[in-house]
C-alpha cells in the first residue's frame, strides 16, 4: 500500500526529468537537432500566452512550442533557441483526470507532440516514436 501522507507531488524538477528522458531516448537521426530545443517547465502557461492562444482555461495547454520548424527555417530568421515549453498542473490534471496512464508516458507524448511542431513531424512520423496514437 501507498504511504500518501508522506506522498508530494511531482515538482518542475521531476517533469523536467521526465522530459528528458525522453529527449535522451530519441533515435539517433532526431537526437542532434533536439538537444538544441531548450526545455523549459513551469506549473502554468502565463496570461499573455492564454491570451495570445484564445485560451480561457490555464489547465487547456499541457505543452507548446516557441520557435520556427526546422522544415520552415532560414539562416536569414532572427537568432534565439527554439523553446518546449510544459505546463505541470495542467499535465498532472490531465494524468489524474486519465488515471491509467503512467506519468512518465503522458509527459513523454506532450513533449514528442511539441517536438514535432520543431520537425515539422506529421502524426504518423510521431506515431514511430510516441505509440500513444495505436
Amino acid at each position: 500500500m501507498v504511504e500518501w501522507t508522506a506522498a508530494t507531488a511531482p515538482s518542475l524538477e521531476d517533469i523536467e526529468t521526465l522530459a528528458e528522458a525522453t529527449r535522451a531516448a530519441l533515435p539517433e537521426a532526431f537526437a542532434g537537432a533536439a538537444a538544441q530545443v531548450v526545455l523549459r517547465v513551469e506549473d502554468f502557461p502565463s496570461e499573455a500566452l492564454l491570451e495570445e492562444m484564445g485560451a480561457q482555461d490555464a489547465f487547456e495547454i499541457t505543452g507548446l512550442y516557441e520557435g520556427i520548424p526546422l522544415t520552415e527555417k532560414s539562416v536569414m530568421d532572427p537568432g534565439g533557441p527554439d523553446v518546449i515549453w510544459l505546463f505541470r498542473r495542467p499535465i498532472l490534471d490531465e494524468w489524474v483526470a486519465r488515471g491509467d496512464i503512467e506519468l512518465g508516458a503522458l509527459v513523454a507524448h506532450v513533449f514528442v507532440h511539441e517536438l514535432a511542431h520543431h520537425f515539422g513531424w506529421s502524426d504518423a512520423d510521431i506515431a514511430r516514436i510516441d505509440r500513444w496514437w495505436e
